[in-house]
């Protein structure tokens, strides 16, 4: 948590940490509703860039995390999709042979210090809860 010894520089690590635990969560919601375990997450946009970012994103989920060489492939993606609705493509086939991978990063941090991050970040979270009373 933030103390009187907190500095800018945990700050932004603070706020490159929080969404790859959101991602975590999220992608544990959605293998625990599909029963299917994600093997690789791809990844694109703006924080895609940060090479910390994705790190900690592979460590969190124990998965590969892959950037695509094309980093701002939202639109592409919504293009795709219109694009598949509307017949212009056959099936999916013909959009993954065009997806190229720019960058992976694999997990490096141990299990057991992941686990710990995670009962942080969960403790933290739970100690929100109420925090503002209306």
């Amino acid at each position: 948590g933030l103390t009187r010894f907190s500095t800018r520089a945990h700050i932004c690590r603070a706020a490159l940490e929080a969404p790859a635990y959101q991602t975590h969560e999220v992608c544990g919601a959605m293998e625990k509703d599909s029963g299917v375990a994600l093997q690789t997450l791809k990844v694109d946009g703006g924080m895609a860039m940060n090479a910390t970012f994705m790190q900690f994103q592979a460590d969190m989920l124990r998965i590969p995390v892959v950037r695509a060489a094309n980093v701002e492939a939202t639109a592409r993606g919504a293009a795709w999709a219109a694009g598949l609705a509307v017949g212009f493509w056959a099936d999916t086939k013909q959009l993954a042979a065009q997806w190229e991978e720019g960058a992976r990063w694999v997990p490096t941090m141990p299990a057991d210090t992941q686990q710990k991050f995670l009962t942080s970040w969960n403790k933290a979270i739970q100690k929100s809860h109420d925090w503002i009373v209306a």
